[in-house]
């Protein structure tokens, strides 16, 4: 049997440790004093483990390389997935936009079914286990060091380290930096699904707001390179929540871009109107800031009125048909100009990485050195939320692993 040595105990690595245990010894090695400390927090603490789409549809939410992983998400797909988590005894559930999640809402159930399966399969797991260097020689990898200096040989290395985001994690980029020193080329690192920053000052007076059923564009030059709906929320500096996130992987480093909110999306602006009318005339005796109570949450309105351009003490009943019209397009392209993102270490995951280019699809083993593969967000590949990156990671962690060892 060949030694297999796993480095990085997140999804990808505990996922290629279970496959290739199989066939081989395994060492799965881990800088953390426990495994799946990303995953914990992943889904606010619930861990959205995939996503119940037909997979033929992941690639439509796959903006970094999508193309390189119809092999692993073929390989090992959302149903192979849910069928290994219920297999291990974790009863899952679907919820809005596909997102699969165990029942439970305890990603402490998705780790604790990982190890426990790691540890039926015996697979070695060493907790508190940095590797500070990876040793090579004539295109092979021959052994890894320690930071205590222990010096660690195999058959075959698998290096599954994540990216940089959420570095009190221990997704600090080391693989990456492991990948460059054996030759790799290394794509930009960015963030991915982060927040993002909103140039106007006024955005801090909504910081904390909370809207649901919304519509979110992306758009540059009057042409909408994002659309989304669902959640979003503001904050001191700009907007976040899940559709706000995925937006972040159109914007990377464009500029002059603009946040196009539609606060009312089931209405035309037909029916908008008519609702406006319908507000307008049972306040038709109050005040213009006393009379969108029914209509808008409370926090929002003083933004609104602002605006408007309306006079916030003028008489419902005297607002002009202009006027009104003019606050039927303010609610259904409420505009915001882009800053900017977030830095990378607030970012979910991590655009850029391993060039993906120097990786077979069909192995996930490295094209410059023979006996190595890499799996999970440290390969130049990223994806909206909804489940989509977790897959990724144990699609490619299945296929490092099950192919670890083949033609060495």
């Amino acid at each position: 049997m060949a030694k297999v040595i796993v480095i990085g105990g997140g999804p990808a690595g505990m996922m290629a440790a279970i496959a290739a245990s199989d066939k081989h010894d395994v060492l799965l090695l881990e800088k953390n004093e426990k495994l799946g400390k990303k995953l914990f927090i992943t889904g606010k603490g619930r861990c959205n483990i995939t996503n119940a789409k037909d997979i033929s549809e992941f690639f439509n939410y796959i903006p970094g390389n999508p193309y390189f992983l119809y092999s692993p998400l073929y390989s090992f797909t959302n149903e192979d997935t849910m069928n290994f988590f219920k297999s291990l005894g974790v009863k899952l559930k679907v919820e809005r936009g596909d997102r699969v999640f165990p029942a439970s809402d305890k990603s402490s159930d998705i780790i604790n079914a990982f190890t426990d399966e790691l540890l039926r399969k015996g697979v070695n797991i060493r907790l508190n286990s940095s590797v500070k260097e990876v040793i090579s020689e004539n295109n092979k990898v021959k052994a890894v060091i320690l930071q205590d200096n222990t010096v660690i040989d195999g058959d075959y290395f698998i290096i599954c380290t994540g990216g940089v985001s959420y570095p009190r994690t221990g997704s600090t980029g080391e693989g990456m930096s492991f990948a460059k020193k054996l030759g790799h080329k290394i794509i930009r690192v960015r963030p991915s699904l982060v927040p993002v920053i909103i140039e106007e000052e006024w955005i801090k007076d909504l910081q904390g707001l909370s809207l649901k059923n919304v519509e979110l564009r992306i758009v540059e030059n009057n042409k909408t390179l994002y659309k989304d709906f669902g959640e979003m929320i503001f904050t001191h500096f700009g907007i976040s929540g899940p559709i706000v996130l995925s937006s972040s992987s159109v914007i990377k480093d464009k500029t002059k871009l603009k946040a196009v909110i539609n606060l009312k999306p089931a209405l035309t602006a037909e029916e908008l109107d008519k609702r406006i009318q319908s507000d307008f005339a049972k306040y038709s005796n109050k005040d213009f800031k006393n009379s969108l109570d029914d209509l808008l949450p409370q926090k929002l309105i003083k933004t609104i009125i602002a605006l408007s351009g309306i006079d916030e003490n003028k008489k419902v009943n005297l607002i002009t048909r202009e006027e009104r019209k003019k606050l039927v397009s303010l609610l259904n392209s409420f505009t915001l100009n882009i800053k900017g993102l977030r830095p990378v270490e607030e970012a979910i995951v991590t655009a850029g990485g391993v060039d993906t280019k120097e990786i077979d699809p069909s192995t996930m083993r490295s094209k410059i050195i023979n006996n190595l593969a890499f799996a999970g967000e440290v390969i130049d590949i990223d994806a909206f939320t909804g489940g989509y990156n977790i897959q990724i990671a144990l699609s490619t962690g299945y296929l490092a692993g099950v192919k670890a060892g083949e033609d060495n």
